[in-house]
């Protein structure tokens, strides 16, 4: 398990080595269905998926969020994040390789805060989501 980075510690251009998932299948797609409860066929249902025009099945949002979210937890610890947002930019399909990058944009020193940017993006360089997040470490 890493040291978790004191506020002193961490400098604003500072990033955590990138967090690489995949190739993601329908089984990860499924099991994210269950654990999160969201149950859109588009994300489990191939026939239907296609008949409302897309290529095939693809990922929820949140899944490249969570995978972000847990960059984030790896790289600052367990408890730190107090704030995460998330904008959904394109899909992820079955197949997909997913690389989440993030480094910190700001430290408020006043109150022991650092503020961060994140991207997900597929193998080909396509951001899937971007957001930010804002962390407390001990000082």
């Amino acid at each position: 398990m890493a040291t978790r980075p004191s506020f002193q510690s961490l400098k604003v251009g500072d990033a955590p080595a990138p967090l690489v998932c995949g190739p993601l299948t329908r089984t990860q797609f499924v099991r994210y269905a269950g654990a999160s409860h969201d149950f859109n066929p588009n994300h489990h249902d191939e026939i239907y998926a296609q008949a409302h025009g897309n290529k095939a099945v693809f990922g929820m949002g949140m899944l490249a969020g969570a995978y972000c979210a847990r960059l984030l937890t790896d790289w600052l610890g367990d408890g730190a994040l107090r704030r995460l947002r998330v904008r959904f930019a394109s899909r992820f399909w079955p197949g997909d390789v997913l690389t989440c990058t993030a480094a910190v944009t700001a430290k408020r020193a006043a109150d022991g805060l650092i503020d961060c940017e994140f991207t997900c993006a597929n193998q080909h360089g396509e951001v899937i989501i971007r957001g930010d997040a804002t962390a407390a470490l001990p000082i």
